[in-house]
């Protein structure tokens, strides 16, 4: 569960550019903020983003009830406006449950400005609070930057796929998955299971 790590939000860091960002997680009235942030990602990205994403319903099931069971939505805010989002997932059970899952995106007003760092600082530690071992996300080929990126976290490339995915105009485009592992404090290793 996340909700034991969300009260230490707002955090409030300073990015490349010197800008203020803070970060803080999705709250119940976020929708319109969302579909605003949303709506400034290209189209030619949104090809790439999950149909329950573009019409609201993912976006809304997280809004109604952000009790950060199993998902951590932070918004990362510049200017007031809300710049970059990313998700750390976790899953119900089974085989993969010592596995966090990493979405991210960036509005590309603000790419480069180092937002996906922070970010991935802020769902690293909530991974390893959670007791995580391993975190991984998934790309399509063309999100170089991103893939850079994560790689300059400390992700690695574990696959990658030649015309694997679909985008939603059912064009193929390589797949990439990335992983990190962790190393989780002792004390809470028992909450991954």
């Amino acid at each position: 569960m996340f909700h034991s790590f969300a009260h230490r939000y707002p955090v409030r860091t300073t990015l490349a550019d010197h800008s203020p960002c803070s970060i803080r997680p999705l709250q119940r009235d976020d929708d319109g903020v969302f579909r605003t942030f949303h709506q400034g990602i290209p189209e030619a990205e949104r090809l790439f983003v999950h149909r329950e994403v573009q019409d609201g319903s993912l976006v809304r099931s997280w809004t109604c009830d952000p009790s950060y069971e199993s998902i951590l939505p932070l918004f990362a805010f510049v200017d007031g406006h809300a710049a970059a989002f990313g998700v750390l997932s976790a899953r119900p059970g089974g085989w993969k449950r010592h596995i966090g899952k990493l979405t991210l995106l960036t509005n590309p007003s603000f790419r480069g400005l180092g937002l996906i760092h922070q970010l991935l600082n802020e769902l690293v530690e909530a991974a390893r609070d959670r007791g995580f071992t391993r975190l991984e996300s998934e790309f399509n080929g063309e999100r170089t930057t991103a893939i850079a990126e994560l790689a300059k976290f400390g992700f690695e490339e574990l696959v990658r796929l030649s015309d694997y995915v679909q985008d939603m105009n059912a064009e193929y485009h390589d797949y990439v998955l990335m992983g990190m592992k962790l190393l989780p404090d002792e004390e809470n290793m028992s909450s991954a299971d």
